[in-house]
């Protein structure tokens, strides 16, 4: 596991070299905020970096239900049972009901069948977890959420871009990375979130795949572009 700090922002990230997946640590004033799970058997090494920054875990928010972004919930929620969970009721139905489709689209990525940790609480635009607000950003998946820190400009995007294999909107796919794309649901309404967390001009763009981008805005939005050519050739 690789830890990077960007002042109140922890980057967990799980094979930084092979295959990056990234979950985050929140640091408020006397707890943090884990947002994601990472992937399974990572749960060790997250309550780790948690002991080493000095606080506990008191709440798990999760961008989307993929299984690189909740797989190591049950761990963790077993270690520390009384973390309030959140997610989107949305990512939560699919979870719950293996849902095949959304709005006459198939759902696509691997939803795992077997978490049985339950949700405390559904999270919506405009809610706030500590320090950070809540945004929907569906795309990628049909209920995802990004999360922005007015403190420092940090913007914990999930999926909504990629890093990995160069700069994309989920589901323009980069070859060199190519999964985030494969798994995206509707890449007409990942283009419509896209906009919407440029829009925030984020000092930082914290992703579930890739380093974390400094000074992101002008790169956002020329992805923003490239994802809007494909769409419009293949239409």
């Amino acid at each position: 596991m690789r830890i990077r700090n960007q002042k109140s922002l922890y980057q967990l990230t799980f094979m930084p070299r092979l295959f990056p997946v990234n979950c985050y640590l929140i640091e408020e004033e006397s707890e943090l905020t884990l947002v994601d799970a990472a992937l399974p058997s990572r749960a060790s090494s997250i309550l780790s970096a948690a002991r080493t920054i000095g606080k506990q875990i008191t709440r798990i928010v999760l961008t989307h239900a993929h299984s690189d972004h909740i797989g190591a919930l049950d761990g963790l929620k077993a270690a520390l049972p009384d973390a309030k969970v959140m997610l989107s009721e949305m990512e939560w139905d699919i979870l719950q009901h293996k849902t095949k489709t959304a709005d006459g689209l198939p759902i696509k990525g691997d939803y795992p069948k077997n978490i049985k940790t339950k949700a405390d609480e559904f999270l919506s635009e405009g809610d706030r977890v500590g320090s950070l607000e809540v945004i929907s950003s569906p795309g990628h998946s049909p209920g995802m959420l990004a999360f922005f820190d007015h403190r420092n400009g940090a913007l914990i995007a999930g999926d909504a871009f990629q890093l990995r294999g160069g700069i994309a909107v989920s589901g323009d796919v980069r070859w060199q990375f190519p999964f985030p794309g494969w798994a995206t649901w509707n890449k007409e309404c990942a283009i419509q979130s896209a906009r919407k967390l440029a829009d925030l001009e984020p000092n930082v763009l914290a992703i579930g795949h890739g380093d974390l981008l400094h000074t992101p805005t002008a790169k956002m939005n020329q992805a923003i572009l490239r994802a809007e050519k494909g769409v419009e050739q293949h239409a």
